[in-house]
């Protein structure tokens, strides 16, 4: 028994990035988001055996599908509880003095169990610890009941959604003019094309909000301007870039899916947000991402269009006599592995930030992001100050050009706004 009771330990202390001060803590939705970061990014795999694991769980795009589930089985179980908002995609009813925080814990530890089974053990060890903190009774089961239900039913709409279908890209063996192919330094196979097939949790289809202005045609003055640009401003060599500007680029290199979820914590906890709060603006914004990026990466694997790096380097086959090859050009940071247009921090930042703009309303947002590559913390008055300094990133880290920037912050807030006006709405409306 000592020795269970030893290896039991163990487990809790191994499972990085999780707090044990979790007996003390007044929202789960919070420790919860935490604890589900660690599970999906951390510790998450991208193996192919998708009965056992979450197929693209730990890439930046990826994670916010995960990072929905939890949060959209969450926020129904806390609003079946408190049914102040309507509820998303299935209705609930919970008995009357339920606790919506054994609801919302019940609810995250289930989806993250079933996505991820091999971290059972210790996600058993934070239930455990965080059902602690709330005293025995009916009230605590009868949330748990309420949060067990809401993860099966979410659990079983996602049942055939795509996730880590064999969904294949074909690309050129060799440079094409505004062509897609792999990029340096690893030459990496086009990353998880299936997402941009998967169903989307409130779009009508993974190409609802697919971009009508397309890449622009090569000979046109518009690519000269956008091609300049980044190859001036993107080059890992820059002699024009600030070193403001260096460490912009390089902030946003960061798993984009950590960065948010901290992000949201660190906001939620600022502004004393309760636990239905709480899980109403997680379950919006996450929500939004993963949309916003389903509906992406269907536009990257639809125009196919070619990367800075291709581009520069290859720039003798593009027709714009004001376009210059330079065979040995590199961006500032290392190119994702999947099309160019439209850009896939812009499609998510711009969903994220039109649900921050609606939360913060007319106030102060002050949402403080941080960067475990620059190791800085960036401070954000507004969700537009956000936006613009994402849209620049990108082009300071070589990556994209202005108008697939333009037209995936363009996405993110066609898809937020239709979310904010179809879902999660109070109930008197």
């Amino acid at each position: 028994m000592k020795h269970a009771r030893c290896q039991q330990a163990l487990l809790l202390i191994c499972f990085v990035g999780i707090s044990t001060s979790i007996l003390v803590a007044q929202n789960p939705v919070i420790d919860w988001n935490a604890i589900a970061s660690t599970t999906i990014i951390t510790n998450g795999s991208t193996a192919a055996n998708v009965t056992h694991t979450a197929p693209g769980a730990i890439t930046p795009g990826g994670s916010n599908l995960y990072f929905a589930f939890v949060h959209l089985a969450v926020y129904n179980a806390v609003n079946a509880v408190h049914p102040r908002y309507q509820p998303y995609a299935y209705t609930l009813k919970a008995p009357t003095g339920a606790s919506e925080n054994a609801a919302a814990i019940a609810a995250a530890h289930r989806i993250l169990v079933n996505y991820f089974p091999d971290q059972q053990a210790a996600l058993d060890l934070q239930y455990e610890q965080s059902l602690s903190a709330i005293p025995d009774g009916e009230s605590r089961e009868d949330g748990i009941k309420v949060g067990e239900a809401s993860a099966l039913r979410l659990i079983a709409l996602r049942a055939n959604d795509g996730r880590g279908a064999n969904v294949t890209y074909t690309y050129p063996s060799s440079p094409t003019s505004g062509r897609w192919m792999p990029t340096p330094p690893a030459f990496l196979a086009p990353q998880t094309p299936w997402i941009g097939q998967v169903t989307p949790f409130t779009m009508t289809s993974p190409s609802q909000f697919l971009p009508t202005d397309g890449p622009p045609d090569l000979g046109s003055t518009k690519w000269a301007r956008d091609f300049n640009e980044t190859k001036s401003l993107g080059a890992a060599n820059s002699a024009i870039r600030t070193a403001p500007q260096t460490e912009i680029g390089l902030f946003w290199t960061d798993h984009g899916g950590r960065q948010y979820a901290a992000a949201l914590r660190d906001l939620a906890t600022r502004r004393n947000l309760g636990t239905l709060a709480s899980a109403r603006l997680f379950a919006m914004t996450f929500t939004a991402a993963a949309d916003s990026f389903v509906g992406c990466m269907n536009a990257k694997y639809t125009f196919g269009f070619w990367r800075p790096v291709t581009a520069v380097q290859n720039a003798d086959i593009d027709g714009n006599p004001d376009t210059v090859q330079d065979p040995g050009w590199l961006p500032l940071g290392t190119t994702p592995n999947h099309p160019e247009f439209p850009a896939a921090h812009g499609c998510v930042t711009g969903a994220v930030a039109t649900i921050l703009g609606r939360f913060a309303d007319d106030e102060p947002l002050n949402f403080q992001v941080d960067s475990a590559v620059t190791k800085t913390t960036h401070q954000f008055p507004t969700a537009r100050d956000l936006e613009n300094e994402v849209f620049m990133a990108r082009i300071y880290a070589g990556f994209h050009y202005r108008h697939s920037l333009e037209q995936g912050f363009l996405l993110g807030h066609r898809v937020a706004r239709q979310l904010i006006s179809t879902q999660f709405r109070l109930l008197e409306d």
